[in-house]
């Protein structure tokens, strides 16, 4: 049977790519038996970006996320600054400020102290970059060939002033991207493939926080979401369900880098499809789109922010993409991300 192809019975990597598939196992296998599954007011059955805990008047923000990245270093960071930063963003899509991460470490024997050291050192540096701190954690070792390197385990808490949605999307909302797109997963597969390109790609990988502090201080912000795993497709699709609209978005207003560009061609994938894991996709009211913007484009991780798009009362649930040729196509969820193991 090829690589990724589900079955009825048997876990397959695609089943962990971010697409239908991991969709269908989250529902049918994992919700679908938890009864106990709120503890505030978005828990597990939201399948946002976190949850939250209720504590007296004020609800904290939680969050954790898995990685098992292959290979462990790469162009632009490694498996800890993304476990950090991952955690950090989703934390950050839902309006909250990052407080506090967990880092649970499984490794094999034989891993190489020194690279557990870069790892670590990785990971502090991302969370002093806004702020945050690892106060607590775990570390377990299996035995030789029982695990592929490495792996690793984060959770995260914040607070938020203002909790945000992925499901806010009001029609008429304009849809921003943070940065050009597709960089973290074409570089990744660029690298394992040893292709090399005029202009070197690197991940994008960043933690988010100052990004996204510097739209919600202008205000107007409807809905956030980082695009991960299935990438911006897969992001903008599950947007555009939870919250009952339709999303067009233009092809030639996606930021995208010529690398990535000439590296999706040559590898033939849809750098629309694949990870990221330094932008994050932002709807804003339209009246407040362009200071949004502004404000986005003076920080640090977001001079290359664009509006790609907006909410449409039309072809709910749906994203329609309005191409360079003047065509106009649905993008559908894929089934999975196309680059395995890229976070």
């Amino acid at each position: 049977m090829p690589a990724g192809k589900a079955t009825e019975k048997n876990v397959t990597l695609a089943h962990g790519a971010g697409g239908e598939l991991m969709q269908k196992l989250i529902s049918e296998i994992i919700v679908k038996n938890v009864s106990n599954n709120r503890a505030g007011s978005v828990g597990l059955l939201d399948l946002d970006d976190g949850a939250t805990i209720s504590i007296g008047g004020s609800e904290i923000v939680f969050t954790t996320d898995s990685y098992v990245i292959k290979p462990l270093f790469f162009p632009g960071g490694n498996i800890g600054k993304v476990a950090a930063a991952g955690t950090i963003n989703d934390l950050a899509v839902m309006g909250a400020r990052p407080i506090a991460l967990s880092s649970s470490i499984i490794m094999e024997e034989g891993f190489p102290l020194d690279d557990l050291e870069k790892i670590v050192k990785s990971m502090d540096e991302v969370v002093g970059e806004v702020g945050a701190a690892i106060i607590t954690g775990d570390t377990k070792v299996m035995e030789r060939g029982a695990l592929d390197g490495l792996v690793i385990n984060t959770a995260g808490i914040g607070v938020a002033n203002e909790l945000i949605r992925d499901s806010g999307l009001n029609v008429g909302d304009k849809i921003i991207v943070t940065g050009t797109i597709g960089d973290h997963g074409t570089s990744l597969l660029s690298f394992r493939e040893g292709f090399s390109f005029e202009t070197e790609l690197e991940s994008d990988t960043a933690p988010l926080w100052d990004v996204i502090k510097a739209a919600l201080d202008v205000g107007g912000i409807t809905a956030m979401k980082d695009p991960t795993r299935g990438g911006l497709t897969s992001a903008l699709n599950e947007m555009a369900r939870k919250s009952g609209v339709g999303i067009s978005i233009e092809e030639e207003q996606v930021p995208l880098k010529e690398g990535v560009k000439a590296a999706s061609e040559m590898l033939g994938i849809d750098p629309l499809e694949v990870a990221n894991e330094g932008k994050a996709i932002i709807c804003v009211r339209p009246e407040s789109a362009k200071a949004v913007l502004v404000a986005i484009r003076g920080t640090a991780y977001g001079k290359d922010a664009q509006i790609i798009g907006e909410a449409i009362e039309g072809h709910k649930g749906k994203v329609v993409l309005e191409t360079a040729l003047g065509g106009k196509r649905y993008i559908e969820t894929p089934l999975g991300d196309p680059v395995p193991r890229v976070c």
